[in-house]
């Protein structure tokens, strides 16, 4: 039996509005999960929903669904109006923030009065029913909006909490102030930080005005500086969308033309001026500059460009004018795979939050169970119905599931924009997890420990010739030639000597070599055996270099003219400058680097000496680096891959952590797990030393998170603590998640803390 065809998926993003704590959002996840086909993740802290439904599906009945749970939804923008979105979370924080001030103004005094006896002058508690009713009833009205939307779609929230508490203090005291004796001129009230030593005899004389105040002002607080926060949470990818041109001078018919940047098209070639951002990806066909590519990669300096470079968009033309043909449009470029990149990490789960999402959902019920219960037992064993009620009440208000829903998502939020600064681009939150359990970390050596480009490492010149002419006529008949070994001897040519002659009558000859006329003189490149074969046979000393640099892994060509060999030129893949730094700090961090080749012993040893690495795998072909990843796995180790070639994209997959250079090809950077923008291998170290350094955050706010609670509802439940100093407390317990987010956006990059030495 053939087995079923899978059905194709489409994944849906939608931008979620009135969710006020973690338990809404898990409440609609639910509801979004019970549609036939749809696999929904809801994130409280990027108030956005991720969708799987099958292809086809109406994001309308999605929205649908969402309105009918009580929320708001919308499908996000692709291409957003950057200032738009700013004005109007502006304008939402600017209400939130006049609320908070007038709460601030009116609650202080009611406070002050209930907490100093001496300043509870003669119908004062009447001055603080109007003092408190317009931060209750106005200040506190997204709360109690909120609850009874919830309530009406049978649900409870973070905010039924809030209103229950709030409303339950503030009706109790309209009834002792109109019906009982609080009323009265000359009536004292005394605070206590606990419910167990306060109103053992009182009744109805008791009046709650400062909680109900107090409560809605903390936690109005609180959710001014969360969302502030939060705010400051996602400035690195509001940065990354912002980086791109508006638009662009596209050159139509010999004539330039200011064009949108949306209709620039593949193909198009278009001028960047000093200063000017580059519109998009694509090749330089005409001129030469430095580009700053900081924002993009986080490597401070400016790269050296000319015709024939790419150029990535987003990045800025520091130097002089540019003329670039279009590679890659709209969603295509680097910069909008990186934002994407950055969406998705920021959107995920680590395995770490499960639990505390299970938790989230069944979380306000089970509080407003315990206030019940906690009310029913204090009126049991005899205690007045006003030391029940603060009790019952401060269960209600300390409560918070808000810092459960922050700890993961806000960390993700400010650890991936950060990593997204410094070059470092994470999948999911699921990768931060598999860094901290590597040990072991395996280096592709071309491209990612080398340059992997030929370059000239030496010049040898014998007793008839001297450096500038032996590299002038090399250089000039390997100008002629594409091989990556001819680019680099007539590269290093042209950079130290300026413009080579054109050789005349060039010839390759089968393989071993290159000949042609510079200058009239016949000069001959390649092996020995072919000077030998043209009369110009090398000499002991010349012979013993060449062979000497054999032995190293590097390449000897011989150079003659005019009968007789006049030089060797020594071309390698040389070692980048940051690698021994890279691999100094992997060893720090406790992972055991190997390095991986098909190279021969000799040059891997060779290789692996200069940067530090005393483990080496060589000689494993393309298709043998899968068998060795899994060789080390067998052996017990938890492997991280480095690579950037289409044949490491294999390896990298297989490996428990994949790093691809981004500056490599597109096969490895989808199979990886982690994109390194910067050809640098420091980035690396970035990457695991950041992932690690967020997941430490979410495992310290989960601490934290489960911590409060199971402290501080037990504590409220035996009368242990005043609900206004409960509002307090479960105010700042969400702003310590937060805060302690925001300290990830002070990681300070490893190319700082260890410069290449």
């Amino acid at each position: 039996m053939k087995p079923a065809a899978p059905t194709a998926v489409n994944n849906i993003e939608l931008d979620i509005a009135g969710m006020t704590c973690a338990s809404c959002a898990m409440r609609l996840q639910k509801r979004l999960n019970k549609l036939d086909g749809v696999d929904a993740q809801v994130n409280y802290a990027t108030e956005r929903a991720v969708v799987t439904v099958p292809a086809g599906y109406d994001p309308r009945a999605l929205i649908a669904e969402v309105e009918k749970v009580g929320y708001t939804a919308a499908l996000p923008r692709r291409e957003p109006d950057c200032q738009t979105t700013e004005t109007a979370a502006t304008g939402e924080l600017a209400a939130l923030r006049i609320r908070l001030i007038a709460a601030a103004v009116l609650a202080v005094p009611v406070i002050a009065m209930a907490m100093i006896p001496a300043w509870e002058f003669r119908y004062w508690q009447w001055a603080s029913l109007a003092l408190a009713t317009p931060v209750v009833v106005w200040a506190g009205r997204p709360f109690h909006a909120a609850a009874w939307a919830n309530l009406k779609h049978g649900a409870a929230t973070m905010d039924t909490l809030i209103s229950v508490g709030t409303l339950s203090a503030f009706l109790w005291s309209l009834y002792a102030l109109f019906l009982g004796p609080a009323g009265r001129p000359a009536i004292r009230h005394g605070f206590e930080l606990t419910a167990a030593r306060a109103h053992v005899a009182t009744g109805a004389g008791s009046i709650y005005l400062e909680v109900a105040a107090g409560v809605t002002l903390f936690v109005l607080a609180g959710r001014y500086f969360e969302k502030r926060s939060k705010r400051r949470a996602g400035a690195a990818l509001r940065a990354l969308l912002e980086l791109g041109a508006k638009d662009v001078a596209v050159v139509r018919d010999g004539t330039e033309t200011r064009v949108p940047v949306d209709r620039l098209d593949i193909g198009d070639e278009f001028v960047v001026r000093p200063g000017e951002k580059i519109a998009t990806d694509g090749t330089v066909v005409a001129g030469s500059s430095a580009v700053d590519a900081s924002m993009l990669t986080g490597e401070p300096v400016p790269v050296e460009v000319g015709e024939g470079d790419r150029v990535t968009g987003g990045t800025v033309n520091a130097g002089g004018r540019l003329i670039v043909r279009a590679s890659r449009v709209g969603d295509d470029t680097q910069l909008a795979q990186m934002a994407r990149l950055v969406e998705t990490a920021q959107s995920g789960r680590a395995e770490v939050q499960r639990l505390a999402d299970r938790i989230a959902g069944v979380f306000v019920p089970v509080v407003i169970v315990v206030a019940a219960a906690t009310l029913a037992a204090w009126l049991a064993a005899g205690s007045p119905i006003t030391a029940a009620l603060t009790a019952a009440v401060a269960v209600l208000i300390v409560a918070c599931p808000c810092a459960l829903g922050l700890a993961t998502p806000t960390a993700l939020l400010v650890g991936s924009g950060r990593a997204a600064r410094l070059g470092v681009l994470i999948k999911g939150p699921e990768v931060l997890e598999s860094t901290r359990r590597v040990d072991t970390i395996v280096l592709d050596k071309t491209g990612t420990v080398t340059t992997g480009t030929m370059t000239l490492a030496d010049v040898i010149t014998g007793a008839h010739a001297d450096r500038e002419t032996l590299l002038r006529y090399a250089g000039a008949v390997e100008d002629a030639s594409e091989h990556p070994v001819a680019r680099a001897i007539a590269g290093a040519a042209a950079a130290e000597l300026g413009a080579l002659p054109a050789a005349r009558d060039f010839a390759n000859v089968g393989g071993r070599g290159v000949c042609g006329v510079v200058d009239g003189h016949a000069v001959v490149l390649g092996r020995d055996s072919l000077l030998a074969e043209r009369g110009q046979r090398i000499d002991a000393e010349l012979s013993s270099a060449a062979a000497r640099a054999e032995r190293e892994g590097k390449t000897a060509v011989a150079v003659g003219w005019d009968g007789r060999a006049r030089g060797i030129l020594v071309v390698a893949d040389t070692v980048k400058p940051t690698s021994a730094a890279a691999i100094r700090q992997f060893k720090r961090l406790g992972l055991t680097p190997v390095l991986l080749t098909g190279d021969n012993e000799t040059v891997a040893g060779r290789i692996a000496d200069e940067v530090g690495i005393a483990h080496v795998l060589s000689g494993v072909l393309p298709a043998g680096k899968v068998a060795a990843v899994k060789r080390l796995q067998s052996e017990g180790k938890v492997v991280a891959m480095v690579g950037d070639g289409v044949n490491d994209a294999a390896a990298l997959a297989s490996a428990d952590l994949g790093l691809a250079m981004g500056t490599g090809t597109d096969a490895a950077i989808e199979a990886a797990d982690l994109t390194l923008v910067r050809g640098d291998l420091r980035a690396a170290v970035d990457a695991i030393r950041l992932s690690r350094r967020t997941l430490r955050t979410i495992k310290t706010n989960l601490f934290w998170a489960f911590g409060y609670n199971l402290a501080a509802i037990p504590l409220a439940a035996l009368g242990l603590l005043n609900p206004m100093l409960a509002g307090a407390a479960m105010a700042l317990s969400s702003v310590f998640v937060v805060g302690n987010s925001l300290r990830l956006s002070s990681f300070v990059s490893t190319i700082r803390d260890d410069p290449v030495g």
